[in-house]
């Protein structure tokens, strides 16, 4: 979905009175307070972080903090609120004061795919949260420690097939997780998942070699392969990544077929007023195409994804669907 850059810098007013409508009609939007929304943002505002210092969304949302800072001269807390399987930190944005001054930084995984991996959910993806903006998304990278004895993705599936439940893949997202658990599926393997509260100590594990292998967000995974303590079998989008144009396709490299993506988006807790939300997505869409947001994209190969609230909850629900049916076609028994 492609966002129309010329809709964030109407008037607010005029943009977004079809979402008002739509919205209010859910009964997800607060009561304006003229003193709410004049003069916002006039002190720091936190971004919470449903996983770990050091993941691609911690560094995104810090990124974009800095980035706002420079826009609107207010600071920004970015707070990790790792594990449960982003539970806490979605539980601490939704029950978080609708002020505007808390923002959910997450991705596909609260939003979209952790409904279909749990039979209950301690949150509303949908009535808990308001929609700001999309903000990237991008692909992962498939890496082993280097002590493993395989070369390329099919020497991987090989040693897989000769000893089925031997071998470990960590995860510490849903992207990560099911594009595991679609390898498998797609392969006819059998690999122990081993999950974690978050990609990066799921990366160290793999550094020292108590896992085998991980999907991960380029992020996290990436500057391990440069550095020469992972290698890298393949990349789980349709293309190579210009990042490490050495590496080819998972597809390509044996698992026809195989494609696995992930994105980041920003929500206020539900109830905050419409015009608070307003002024958030423009800041943050200013934000994300920011000089100084500019060395996070470039240097994760993530592509910059921006939208209005209203185009993020129809992506939204686009991707719950789209994100159920990758669940149950790798085969996912919702725990």
């Amino acid at each position: 979905m492609k966002s129309n850059p010329s809709n964030h810098f109407l008037p607010a007013g005029q943009r977004l009175r079809p979402v008002m409508l739509a919205v209010a009609a859910l009964g997800v939007i607060g009561v304006l307070s003229p003193a709410q929304a004049q003069g916002f943002p006039d002190k720091p505002i936190t971004f919470v972080v449903p996983f770990a210092a050091g993941s691609a969304t911690d560094q995104l949302a810090r990124a974009i903090g800095q980035a706002v800072t420079n826009v609107s001269k207010v600071s920004v807390i970015v707070d990790n609120k790792p594990g449960a399987n982003s539970f806490i930190g979605a539980q601490a944005a939704a029950k978080a004061k609708a002020d505007g001054y808390t923002v959910f930084i997450t991705t596909n995984t609260t939003q979209a795919a952790n409904e279909h991996l749990f039979k209950k959910l301690p949150y509303e993806p949908v009535k808990d949260f308001a929609p700001i903006t999309a903000l990237g998304r991008g692909g992962q990278i498939m890496v082993v420690n280097p002590a493993l004895p395989v070369k390329n993705v099919s020497e991987f599936i090989a040693l897989a097939k000769s000893k089925p439940g031997k071998l470990s893949f960590g995860s510490g997202s849903s992207s990560s997780r099911v594009a595991g658990e679609q390898f498998k599926q797609m392969t006819g393997t059998y690999i122990l998942n081993i999950p974690y509260k978050s990609n990066p100590p799921a990366v160290t594990d793999l550094l020292g070699g108590q896992i085998d292998m991980m999907i991960t967000d380029m992020a996290t995974g990436l500057p391990q392969v440069k550095a020469g303590k992972l290698k890298a079998l393949g990349v789980s989008t349709r293309q190579r990544s210009p990042l490490a144009p050495d590496v080819p396709t998972i597809a390509e490299a044996g698992v026809k077929g195989y494609e696995m993506t992930y994105w980041f988006a920003a929500y206020a807790p539900a109830g905050t007023p419409l015009e608070v939300v307003a002024k958030l997505s423009d800041l943050l869409v200013k934000a994300a195409h920011s000089p100084s947001a500019a060395p996070f994209y470039q240097a994760t190969g993530t592509e910059i994804f921006t939208s209005n609230p209203e185009d993020l909850r129809t992506f939204q629900a686009a991707e719950t669907l789209k994100w159920g049916k990758i669940i149950k076609a790798a085969g996912i028994v919702p725990e």
